[in-house]
């Protein structure tokens, strides 16, 4: 199963913001929904709370340390370990699995990820939550899409 971490990020690694993301653009939400649509998505439960109810057209893996949490939509799954989600979503679709924040998601993602895809959001922003540093020493950039107000681009592991 083909592991890959999507996320938008801005000049200075910010992804978020008390659980928001601290921009709108339509285009990259097209690009990512386009991307991810009929897909598993691994997250961590403040990014899913951020959707503020769970995306269409996809199954949602959730993990929380919270035993008490609970959910209210079908295709909304918790975990309480990253494994445990990784492997479910190789039960559900076999080829891919998208591994979509937030930052500490992202982090142990970085393990385990075969491919990145990183929307480079053009401009600084405060936040709290950042993207990992992506060594050079693990990954190749393999492609790069520009667009007005971003560029989409997408690393291999070496």
């Amino acid at each position: 199963m083909k592991k890959i971490i999507i996320a938008a990020v801005s000049l200075n690694d910010v992804i978020g913001m008390k659980g928001e993301l601290t921009w709108k653009l339509p285009e990259d939400f097209r690009q990512f929904k386009n991307t991810t649509l009929c897909y598993p998505l691994i997250m961590g439960r403040k990014t899913y709370e951020s959707f503020g109810k769970p995306l269409p057209g996809r199954e949602h893996l959730v993990i929380t340390r919270n035993e008490n949490y609970k959910v209210d939509y079908e295709q909304v799954k918790l975990f309480f370990s990253f494994d445990a989600a990784l492997k479910f979503a190789e039960e559900l679709n076999p080829n891919k699995v998208f591994i979509i924040g937030g930052g500490d998601i992202y982090k142990i993602g970085m393990e385990y990820a075969d491919t990145l895809i990183i929307s480079r959001v053009n401009m600084t922003v405060e936040g709290d939550a950042f993207f990992p540093k992506i060594d050079k020493n693990v990954w190749t950039l393999t492609d790069n899409k520009k667009y007005d107000k971003f560029e989409v681009n997408t690393y291999s592991r070496i």
